[in-house]
């Protein structure tokens, strides 16, 4: 598969500085801090609104925790600084738990958001009347969030499984926001995958047409066989081992707040967010929340067949996971103990 950058996007400057923020963070094994750094996979993304609605609606403080959220638009960066010590959490995919045991990481994920991708899959309106399907990416530029990112992953599997090889389209380095908006628009892409409020914007203005929806159980198990969960809150097992009772705490947060979000209207959870995620208007944001809600679950707990698909995914395009699938053990990239406790 061919990879070409859309254009040099200066947000490393963002990750810069959070992460001179943060280069201190790392505990010291004592198990009674309850400050804690968290790398948010892009915070403004609805894909991961439990992290800042979280922040929002007081929960963390609730509980006895000092919680400081900081931004990466790329999962992979963002798990790069997991690894590293500078943040005790990443909100972002929980593939990622699978790809970096193989690499000899032991990372889990503690409370599970979704049981659902929530990316979609948007044809530029110029496109439309030719890609109706992946059945018909072939010879396209498709665009994903960056090089072996879970939306590049996701992409070469919508592509194979509808007769499509890797080699037969030209993936494209896209980002999101305003950057895919801005491939899509201008030609740079002809499909990509993204998330909302990104989505909202494109279809809302007439710049794409929805070709795969992912934000639904229905529309993800008919694009990829079946669940696959993705938003999470995945830490270091050692520090999960060592802060049982910190997780615990961010458990409890978090699964409140998916409680909050499953029993509150689009409206209303918009209306707790800050002012700036929506940029492209009230309603059209929370035309966004609305849209992508039905990703979220109630309790925070992973689903076992869920797990195993995505293993099933990986297994077939990261380069990491090819090969090692049989070593993979399921058990440790994930646990069920602390959103049990806080659903209990």
């Amino acid at each position: 598969m061919k990879i070409r950058s859309i254009a040099a996007i200066a947000l490393a400057s963002v990750a810069a500085i959070s992460l001179t923020a943060c280069r201190d963070s790392r505990d010291t094994g004592s198990g009674a801090s309850t400050d804690v750094k968290i790398m948010v996979g892009g915070i403004d993304k609805v894909i991961y609104l439990p992290a800042k609605l979280t922040e929002q609606l007081g929960y963390f403080k609730d509980q006895g925790l000092n919680v400081q959220l900081l931004t990466e638009p790329a999962g992979a960066t963002a798990e790069n600084t997991l690894i590293s010590g500078d943040v005790q959490g990443v909100v972002g995919f929980y593939d990622h738990t699978i790809d970096l045991q193989t690499k000899g990481k032991c990372i889990t994920s503690v409370v599970q958001f979704a049981d659902v991708p929530g990316e979609v899959e948007v044809v530029g309106a110029a496109q439309a009347d030719k890609i109706k399907s992946p059945a018909d990416f072939k010879g396209r530029k498709l665009g994903f969030t960056s090089p072996g990112s879970s939306t590049d992953f996701l992409t070469q599997y919508l592509a194979t499984k509808n007769g499509v090889a890797t080699t037969e389209y030209t993936g494209v380095k896209a980002g999101a926001g305003q950057t895919f908006v801005a491939a899509l628009d201008q030609g740079g892409i002809d499909a990509g995958m993204t998330t909302d409020p990104t989505v909202a914007q494109l279809v809302s203005t007439g710049k794409g047409k929805v070709l795969v929806d992912m934000r639904t159980v229905e529309g993800t198990k008919a694009a990829l066989g079946g669940l696959y969960p993705a938003s999470s809150l995945y830490m270091d097992c050692k520090y999960v081992n060592d802060h049982k009772d910190v997780v615990q705490k961010l458990a409890n947060a978090f699964v409140k707040t998916l409680g909050f979000v499953n029993s509150h209207s689009a409206e209303e959870i918009a209306a707790k967010m800050p002012a700036d995620f929506a940029n492209g208007g009230k309603e059209l944001y929370a035309k966004s929340i609305n849209d992508t809600k039905p990703m979220f679950n109630r309790d925070g707990k992973m689903k076992a067949e869920g797990a195993r698909n995505v293993l099933d995914v990986l297994s077939q395009f990261s380069p990491n996971v090819k090969g090692r699938k049989d070593s993979v053990d399921l058990a440790k990239t994930y646990t069920t103990e602390f959103a049990d406790k806080a659903a209990g």
